[in-house]
């Protein structure tokens, strides 16, 4: 017999492509210009010039033959090494070639380290707001998600909550920042608080939490916000990481986990992590844009752009009488929503042709998502339609 549990999540779609969808077709028979699309997290701006000219050079240079044959499984050693070198250089972290696993982005590293920590027992857990997928990942190995609350009214996190929510079976903690959806930068001290209380706990329990920092929206920070870089201040975490956002490279595919070799269990874990590699058939990510990729590594797209969107959408929905969350990092805005129930908020304003997501699957009610990595002109042009659908709620007043 089919799992009943896999039926139920391929039957119940993912919200945020049902509400795209619906969009797409509106489009077709409104027009896109009329059709306000604030639901999924794809970078509309381009990619860095290097990426263009990287690949010109790769297709101009090298044989077709070596260009698209399989990569190694791992990835090939040198994309790895470039990697790990960067890292190093950047975060003051030592990290060896081998220390590098290339993945299909960073959803592949989050599926992998999760069979990998908790095929033994255990429990994960997050900060709510966090990403949905989290869910499925705990569940699909027969373990759950916990989900630990962050602080009131700003979504930052909360040591002292993450004290009561701990418990001996945790073994894995999935931490996300800039985060998806609020796009709260979580804080150095906090961090350094958090790393303290794990480590105690580790004594405590003894055994390892290990912390699966998932960080493709690290370069995303605006006015001087800090992005800190997890493995530097708590030892026992793995970065998972992918190219999509800071790059605009969402549809390639490319990631990576690393895990420096002090982290305890340290070769069972790679050895495992290559073993589910091989049984989910995650294998040979894209030769060519691996390749690609690494020999552009640390190179942004325009990020001002994003910050642009950020404060006319914040400052504007702020005046409407909007409570938002201020976005300091990642391309969302988290939006309280006028009525307790943020999907009929949601179903309203599809009405409207304004598409956003409602929070429930971040574990947050109440609340909407709104991915401003749109056009500028389309936050201008939605900017009527939000005002009418605050006066229809009696905000500002």
């Amino acid at each position: 017999m089919i799992d009943k549990k896999l039926v139920a999540w391929g039957s119940s779609g993912n919200i945020i492509r049902e509400i795209a969808e619906y969009g797409a077709e509106q489009a077709k028979k409104v027009g896109a210009e009329n059709v306000y699309n604030f639901t999924i997290g794809s970078p509309s701006i381009d990619p860095p010039a290097i990426v263009r000219e990287t690949m010109e050079r790769y297709l101009n240079t090298v044989p077709a033959a070596k260009l698209y044959t399989y990569a190694p499984a791992p990835g090939y050693p040198a994309v790895r090494q470039k990697i790990a070198d960067y890292l190093s250089e950047t975060y003051s972290v030592r990290y060896r070639g081998q220390d590098v696993i290339v993945t299909c982005g960073t959803s592949t590293c989050l599926a992998v380290l999760t069979r990998v920590l908790l095929s033994g027992g255990g429990k994960a857990m997050t900060f709510a707001p966090y990403f949905m997928d989290y869910k499925y990942y705990a569940e699909s190995v027969g373990s759950s998600l916990i989900e630990c609350p962050t602080e009131s009214g700003t979504f930052q996190l909360d040591v002292d909550a993450a004290e009561r929510y701990i418990t001996p079976d945790t073994m894995m903690l999935v931490i996300n920042t800039p985060n998806n959806p609020s796009g709260v930068v979580f804080t150095r001290e906090r961090l350094e608080g958090l790393a303290a209380l794990l480590e105690r706990k580790q004594k405590e329990y003894g055994h390892p939490i290990y912390v699966v920092a998932d960080g493709p929206y690290r370069e995303l920070v605006y006015d001087g916000q800090e992005a800190v870089y997890i493995p530097s201040i708590y030892r026992n975490t793995i970065d998972c990481y992918s190219f999509s956002k800071g790059m605009s490279l969402p549809g390639e595919r490319v990631g990576f986990l690393a895990m420096a070799e002090d982290v305890d269990g340290y070769a069972d874990i790679m050895a495992a992590c290559m073993g589910v590699i091989r049984s989910f058939g995650y294998i040979c990510v894209s030769s060519f844009w691996q390749q690609v990729a690494v020999d552009c590594i640390g190179a942004t797209s325009d990020i001002s752009r994003y910050r642009e969107n950020r404060d006319l959408l914040y400052g504007s929905l702020t005046d409407m009488g909007y409570t938002c969350v201020h976005p300091d990092g990642a391309f969302y805005l988290f939006m309280k929503t006028p009525e307790p129930d943020a999907e009929a908020f949601a179903r309203r304003a599809m009405k409207e042709n304004l598409l956003v997501v409602p929070g429930d699957p971040f574990g947050t009610p109440g609340y909407v998502r709104v991915a401003y990595c749109v056009g500028h002109d389309v936050i201008k042009r939605s900017l009527p339609t939000w005002r009418k659908l605050a006066e229809e709620y009696g905000l500002g007043k």
